[in-house]
């Protein structure tokens, strides 16, 4: 699940700003392109728009679902949402909490395998949220997404032009759309997500798809000690204007571990932020490339980010550890 971040410096305050919120008014499909140019540029697929619930709010009053007491909680407020412990630097993991890193990361692998195979047409993105929540108490665990700055569901499904943050919903897919699917689990956080092509996709979806999937593989290929952070957003943005696409600067990777969020911030564009990889350290790499502009409009609903002119996005995401040779994908299947 995505932060949006300004740079690690502000972590803190962000943090308790509501780490994926906006208080930017909503602008109401500005710069959409025509259905006719959407078409010809973008390819063949339906736009989404926000639903009454999304408009009024509503969405957000839904009553979550229960899980047991039985179920350790992350550290959260729930009361609030927030974090309530912020770390100010990476936490570098010991043996001991590896362990349970990787352990975190697995079920999250399987969780993610098993929302995939429902993600076909005529199901909605709530049917799978519910399907979600409950593989994840069978195991023990909480889904971290759950109350988490009070956001409303176990999962985060993004569908055709939403970048991020999409709340599961009564909508059915429907054949040609693509979903990402982002799961995490805790009370040790694992975090993954994949953007999955529901029935027939046009050729310009699975592109962005592969595209997209690339970006984040290169990515992960060049972590190891003594590499900055950095060179992680030069590499994605600079492969994804090479082929066509914009990658999304609003929202980041992040450091992972007992805290959801954490230092250090991984940024998929061409950023200057301090900070190099380390043995020990654990964090997320998941670019989001769109076919437009990557510029994002909140809906009303304070969660959902479009894209501004109806380009479709997609998303990969992993969850690496630094090891003394190079990185662990610890959310590989």
């Amino acid at each position: 699940m995505t932060c949006r971040f300004l740079n690690n410096s502000t972590l803190l305050k962000v943090c308790q700003r509501q780490f994926s919120r906006s208080t930017t008014p909503h602008r109401r499909h500005r710069g959409l392109r025509p259905p006719a140019g959407r078409l010809a540029r973008f390819g063949s697929y339906e736009l989404l728009l926000p639903g009454p619930a999304n408009l009024s709010g509503q969405i957000l009053k839904t009553a979550w679902r229960p899980v047991p007491e039985s179920i350790p909680r992350p550290q959260y407020n729930f009361e609030t949402g927030e974090p309530s412990v912020l770390l100010s630097a990476p936490h570098i993991k010991d043996e001991t909490d590896i362990v349970k890193m990787r352990n975190a990361c697995q079920l999250a692998r399987h969780v993610l395998e098993v929302a995939k195979a429902h993600a076909k047409a005529g199901t909605t993105t709530l049917d799978i949220d519910g399907i979600v929540h409950e593989e994840i108490l069978q195991h023990g665990a909480y889904p971290s997404p759950l109350g988490y700055m009070q956001y409303p569901r176990s999962l985060c499904t993004s569908v055709n032009n939403v970048i991020c943050h999409g709340i599961p919903d009564s909508r059915e897919l429907r054949d040609g759309d693509l979903v990402n699917l982002d799961v995490t689990v805790s009370c040790f956080h694992g975090d993954n997500s994949e953007t999955v092509a529901v029935g027939n996709v046009d050729e310009k979806g699975l592109a962005l798809m592969a595209h997209t999937k690339e970006a984040m593989e290169r990515a992960i290929a060049i972590c190891r000690p003594g590499v900055a952070f950095a060179e992680i957003g030069a590499l994605i943005e600079s492969y994804a204007e090479e082929h066509g696409y914009t990658t999304n600067s609003d929202f980041s990777g992040h450091g992972i571990g007992r805290q959801f969020h954490e230092p250090p911030m991984i940024y998929h564009f061409r950023n200057d932020e301090p900070g190099i990889m380390e043995k020990g350290m654990t964090f997320t790499i998941e670019p989001m490339l769109c076919q437009g502009v990557a510029e994002p409009i909140l809906w009303p609903d304070r969660w959902t980010a479009v894209t501004a002119d109806g380009g479709r996005s997609a998303q990969y995401e992993h969850t690496v550890l630094i090891t003394e040779e190079g990185c662990e994908i610890l959310t590989r299947q």
